[in-house]
């Protein structure tokens, strides 16, 4: 008992207390850190682990009003888009898959109208330039034309005739559609081939309508006939307009082969 009260050592006895102070407080922390893990681990037991989890009462879910309205019974796409399928709006030409093309502008002496127009089968309206264009003239074998018009005229409709034009090649050119270049003529079916109209007889406008076809697009031009028949150098046409009944059109520009289609007027 005495070398407990009375440290024995090499080393002075307030060496071997303060050892022995640091060793009572590690044991006195070693004990408390026990008697807290068995009384919070002792809390947890309060629990109800009787019933399993998820087992408490489920929320209800009230249904709302039922629609008393019709149901929808109509496909999603829009609208029933059939297309026309009547004689009156069908097309002959050599193109008759081409774009269509909108009402011309200027008339003539002769009692025709002609223009530029965008069809609604994807033909953009040619853009006008000047003479002086740096725009290459279109080849022939660059430039593709068709001519398309409605096989059907009722009475007092002005027949329209559209030139359309394709360029095939990569670069950009401009193409005459002037009456006296792209020339649209107009004879009687079963007839003597006389002519009943042509665009170069006496227009009102003879100068030149350069058009711009850009490259690999498709433009439209517009002729517009009143009914009313023309004579060559402007001379004075037989009285009357044409009469019901059917009619070929020629549609001929520099280079290209002649274009034809028919089509009818009807009776009043």
């Amino acid at each position: 008992m005495g070398s407990l009260r009375n440290p024995i050592g090499p080393l002075p006895s307030s060496i071997y207390w303060r050892r022995r102070a640091v060793a009572a407080m590690l044991i006195v922390l070693l004990a408390l850190l026990i008697a807290w893990v068995v009384t919070s681990g002792g809390g947890k037991g309060n629990t109800d682990d009787s019933r399993p989890n998820g087992s408490g009462p489920a929320h209800s879910i009230t249904p709302g009003p039922a629609s008393s309205g019709p149901a929808i019974t109509q496909q999603p796409g829009g609208r029933d888009d059939s297309g026309d399928s009547g004689g009156g709006d069908s097309s002959s030409g050599t193109d008759a898959g081409s774009d269509g093309a909108a009402d011309g502008g200027s008339g003539t002496d002769a009692g025709s109208g002609s223009g530029s127009g965008s069809a609604s089968g994807g033909g953009s309206e040619g853009q006008q330039v000047p003479a002086g264009s740096s725009i290459p003239d279109c080849t022939s074998s660059a430039l593709q034309l068709t001519l398309r018009t409605k096989l059907n005229y009722g009475p007092g409709e002005n027949p329209k005739f559209e030139l359309i034009a394709k360029n095939t090649s990569s670069t950009a050119c401009k193409a005459d559609f002037g009456p006296k270049s792209a020339v649209v003529t107009i004879t009687e079916a079963g007839g003597d081939d006389d002519e009943v109209w042509s665009s170069k007889d006496c227009p009102r406008d003879a100068g030149t309508v350069l058009l711009e076809v850009p490259a690999g697009a498709t433009i439209v031009h517009t002729v517009e006939w009143d009914r009313k028949k023309s004579a060559p150098k402007c001379a004075t046409p037989p009285a009357g307009a044409a009469g019901a009944g059917t009619y070929l059109v020629e549609a001929k520009a520099p280079g290209e082969p002649v274009q034809r289609a028919s089509f009818v007027l009807a009776k009043d």
